[in-house]
């Protein structure tokens, strides 16, 4: 998979995209939503891993960003974010997230199997 890992979080951006390359997979990061719209406007991801708490703007928003001045990709999205609120899981599933991971209650090794099993449905 060709994944874009979105984190503000130099470490967990670092540390999931070591996990995913160990798996296998090809790995962009973005440190902000704005550096990911412009990684997403020059190359073809298969899906993106999303932080919802960012500078400037957030998960959703970026999101819905996407879907709006790249309607063309293919992507999917899925959240990977420390918010595990009921109404942040509801409002990244309206923006269309196909997945929501909550950081803490998984180990890095688990995030990797749960975003290859929500990309094989």
């Amino acid at each position: 998979m060709k994944i874009l890992l979105v984190d503000d979080d130099a470490f967990l951006r670092d540390m999931y995209a070591t996990k995913f390359t160990e798996s296998g997979h090809e790995v962009d990061a973005a440190d902000s939503a704005v550096a990911a719209l412009r990684k997403v406007e020059t190359k073809t991801f298969d899906v993106m891993l999303l932080d919802m708490i960012m500078p400037g703007m957030n998960g959703v928003d970026l999101m819905r960003s996407i879907n709006e001045k790249f309607p063309e990709k293919k992507m999917e999205c899925i959240v990977l974010s420390n918010q595990g609120q009921e109404s942040d899981i509801q409002d990244a599933e309206k923006a269309g997230a196909l997945g929501y991971i909550v950081k803490a209650e998984v180990i890095p090794s688990d995030v990797v199997k749960k975003v290859e099993k929500l990309m094989k449905k």
